[in-house]
This record gives C-alpha cells, sequence and structure tokens, in this order.
C-alpha cells in the first residue's frame, strides 16, 4: 500500500492502468507533459530513456506504455523525487523505471555521455522573475521558472547525453520557438518535427513540440496542428484520444 504525505493524492493515468502520487500544492503534471509522451517517437522493444525535469515522473510513466526500453527520471526537487520514487513503487515499475534526485547538469558526468536513445524534457517556462515577483510557493517556483536550470542548460544537456542519431524531445511556449531552435542546432541536435498546440481552432497556439536527432539532416517537418477544445468547449478527439485512449 503506497504512503501518502499530507496533502497528497493518488490519481489515475489517463488511458493508462497507472496510479501517480500528485499533490496541487507541490506538483500536478499538466497536459503539456503528456502531449509530449504522446509526441516523442521511442524504441519499443529495447534502449535507454532519460526524462529530464521529471517532476512527480508522469512521463516516465507514460512511455512505461509504449516501450519497453529502461527508462531514468531526474528531479532536482526532494520532495519531488520522492513523489515520483513512490509512485514508481506503487505501480511495480522499478525494474524497468528509475528516478534520480539531482541537478540535470550533472547528468553527462554522473551517467556517461551518448548514453541514451531519447531524452525528453519538459522545463521550466519562464525566466527567472525579481525576487519580489517570485511564486511564494518554492516547488511551483522551480517547477516553472529557470532557477536551477535554463532553456540552454536543458538543451546542451540534453545533447551531451543523447547518442548521435537519437532523438530529443521538448515542450515549451511558442514565444521561445526561435531560442529552442538556434540552441538545437548550436549543440547539433537538428529540429526534424514541429507541432503547434492550439487552445481552439482560430486561437494562436499556446504549445509547441519539438524534436530533433543528434547530428540529423536537415529537414523540419511542421505536423498538423492539434486543438484542444472544440467549439462546445469540450476536448477534441484527438486530445480525448491522448488522455483516455481509444474510448
Amino acid at each position: 500500500m503506497v504512503q501518502l504525505h499530507d496533502g497528497e493524492r493518488l490519481d489515475h493515468l489517463l488511458a493508462e492502468n497507472l496510479r501517480i502520487i500528485q499533490s496541487p500544492s507541490v506538483f500536478a503534471f499538466s497536459l503539456d507533459t503528456v502531449l509530449l509522451a504522446r509526441f516523442v517517437y521511442v524504441p519499443i522493444q529495447k534502449g535507454k530513456i532519460i526524462d529530464l525535469c521529471t517532476g512527480n515522473g508522469v512521463i516516465p510513466l507514460l512511455l512505461s506504455g509504449r516501450s519497453k526500453a529502461e527508462i531514468t527520471g531526474v528531479e532536482i526537487q526532494e520532495r519531488i523525487y520522492d513523489m515520483a520514487k513512490r509512485s514508481i513503487e506503487y505501480n511495480d515499475l522499478s525494474k524497468q523505471l528509475s528516478i534520480i534526485h539531482g541537478d540535470i547538469k550533472d547528468m553527462p558526468e554522473k551517467l556517461g555521455r551518448g548514453k541514451f536513445d531519447v531524452v525528453t524534457c519538459n522545463p521550466p517556462y519562464f525566466p527567472t522573475p525579481k525576487a519580489d515577483e517570485i511564486n511564494k510557493n518554492e516547488h511551483l517556483a522551480i517547477a516553472r521558472h529557470e532557477i536551477y536550470c535554463t532553456l540552454e542548460d536543458v538543451v546542451r544537456v540534453s545533447s551531451q547525453l543523447v547518442k548521435q542519431g537519437g532523438k530529443v524531445a521538448f515542450v515549451h511556449r511558442p514565444g521561445r520557438l526561435m531560442d529552442i531552435l538556434t540552441l538545437m542546432r548550436q549543440y547539433r541536435v537538428e529540429p526534424k518535427r514541429l507541432q503547434f498546440v492550439h487552445p481552439r481552432l482560430g486561437k494562436e497556439a499556446n504549445t509547441i513540440l519539438v524534436e530533433g536527432i543528434k547530428q540529423g539532416s536537415a529537414d523540419l517537418k511542421i505536423l498538423p496542428p492539434l486543438y484542444v477544445y472544440d467549439e462546445h468547449n469540450e476536448y477534441t478527439k484527438e486530445i480525448r484520444t491522448i488522455l483516455y485512449g481509444n474510448e
């Protein structure tokens, strides 16, 4: 039986037959994270995957249903790392999934360079604000703002960890698109697939999904846009499939 701490709850993990420990005051996964887990190409039978800034381990948990690869998550916040670790144990996935409590910037030296087939990351989206503007909740502030790692750190470390020909995938905000593409090329991860996610038809995109290949050739494909809500303010068929599977 899983042990829950104050403020935690045990949620169903959408289309998967899994459960995940969450806490609204500490960390709860967002749609962005699920979209990234569904967007990235992963090896089916074997390989090694690493998810940076893993939070409560939702991407490793989701990818375990798509791949038999060895999957590692890295989380710097001890409280959230502990939530991810307990979720993995609850779902009896410790043989496939592991979580490291540490700084992503230390991982190339700790784990080795060029060791992973796939690297994923849902990084902090926003630059560090002024001290008087930062979220008073430390856990949420670190998850949302570049306090412990910048976008450049994320791209650089991802490039160092992935094998030549391996894949790197990110989810972020459209306003950082040029920064992401520029940094990916700078660190020899060639952007190959890009998808814009819109709240609904007629609205500007508010999320981007991008995947690149280490030392790949230049050939960027723009995928059809993904719309979250329909005209009735309900999830579109595509989003329902991503969240709940084929109903």
